[in-house]
């Protein structure tokens, strides 16, 4: 493939208002982070903003699937990654800032408190990035899944898609447990999601990612393939995979994925800063926080894993075309998007940018509507039979 164009934008003056922010509460990071969800509840009130749910038709994106799993359907291709709303809480109020789609989670068994050691989040200004480990904090599936039951037909009327993201429990040993413990997890999200996105790679617990434990991730999603098909209504299910697999590792992977009945990928999750040696990066490995207990320093997101993970995606497009795949690292401009489209993505899911880029779904979908009416495109449907 070419070399993915890493597409820029000028900072604007709430682009900057946005780094004071961010400098302000530099010692408070997660703040930074669930401030986000206040933007999302106001911003339709506030003149500044004005923001509202996206209603433009060329961006109305849906994702069928040849298994009849249950079509996923998208006001916009941009999705929130998983993370950003990990408790499944008004969730329509999403559709106010740009999105089409929404990730909740990640979801385990379980409540957990996640990593104890703070800082757990750090912003990486000089490569507008962030790294965490925040380390699968959440208020367990049953609860999640019961908020997501309750919303999502207003989420729906808000033209919003919703996915529950799933991981195993850390701290699991013995590999039935380990089985029963997904199995229950996943059940628990599949009766109430529309999608269902299961994280094989999270680097952030200190346990062994099970992309990276092909047996057993071969016996878990046959056992999700057997439990789909005891269901009345089949909906599609997305593998989660890291970033920093190699070309061979990530075939083995999509072949055993593709053989048990798995409808797609995002592609990718944080990738391991303590491999930030093979990203191009301003800011070196040293300078940046501790954010656990053992001197890791988490997953990195954000603008310098866009072309990794767009030779991920290209790779995956040109061997198995057939598989749905979301993109996600580094995008934060409407022209990526574009060209993800073009390379046979369905659809993108996006976090970081919003803590750079002032409404960034909504400028993201502005600069996408721009390149369908530059390029003659009418709808992104139109990508589906390119």
């Amino acid at each position: 493939m070419k070399s993915p164009i890493n597409h820029d934008y000028p900072l604007s003056k709430s682009d900057r208002f946005l780094a004071l922010i961010r400098k302000v509460f530099h010692k408070y990071p997660e703040f930074r982070h669930h401030s986000f969800q206040y933007v999302a509840r106001f911003s339709p009130w506030i003149p500044c903003i004005g923001a509202k749910a996206v209603s433009h038709l060329p961006l109305k994106k849906e994702i069928a699937f040849a298994d009849q799993s249950e079509t996923i359907f998208l006001s916009s291709p941009i999705i929130l990654a998983a993370g950003a709303n990990k408790g499944a809480k008004r969730i329509s109020d999403y559709a106010n800032v740009g999105f089409g789609g929404i990730s909740v989670g990640t979801a385990t068994r379980h409540f957990r408190i996640g990593n104890t050691h703070r800082p757990r989040l750090g912003f990486i200004e000089k490569d507008r990035a962030i790294h965490n480990s925040m380390g699968l904090n959440n208020d367990g599936v049953e609860q999640i899944a019961k908020r997501v039951k309750m919303q999502l037909s207003k989420a729906h009327k808000k033209g919003l898609s919703v996915g529950i993201s799933i991981a195993e429990t850390p701290g699991l040993t013995e590999e039935n447990e380990k089985l029963k413990d997904v199995l229950e997890t996943f059940a628990m999200a599949y009766a109430v999601a529309d999608y269902i996105e299961v994280n094989i790679s999270c680097p952030n617990t200190g346990e062994d990612r099970l992309d990276l434990d092909t047996a057993f991730a071969e016996k878990l999603f046959k056992s999700i393939n057997e439990f789909r098909s005891t269901q009345k209504t089949r909906k599609a299910v997305y593998a989660k995979l890291s970033p920093d697999l190699s070309t061979p590792h990530l075939q083995v992977m999509v072949e055993m994925l593709l053989q048990n009945g798995v409808n797609g990928l995002v592609l990718g999750n944080t990738y391991p800063t303590a491999k930030l040696n093979s990203l191009a990066l301003m800011s070196p490995y040293e300078e940046l926080e501790v954010l656990r207990e053992d001197g890791d320093k988490g997953g990195l997101s954000g603008r310098p894993l866009y072309e990794n993970m767009c030779r991920s995606v290209s790779f995956v497009k040109e061997n198995y075309p057939t598989l749905s795949v979301m993109a996600s690292g580094g995008i934060d401009h409407g022209y990526k998007i574009f060209d993800l489209l073009k390379l046979g993505v369905d659809a993108v899911q996006v976090y970081s940018v919003v803590a750079f880029r002032w409404m960034a779904p909504h400028a993201m979908n502005r600069e996408l509507l721009q390149q369908l009416r530059l390029h003659n495109i009418d709808s992104v449907m139109e990508f589906n039979h390119h």
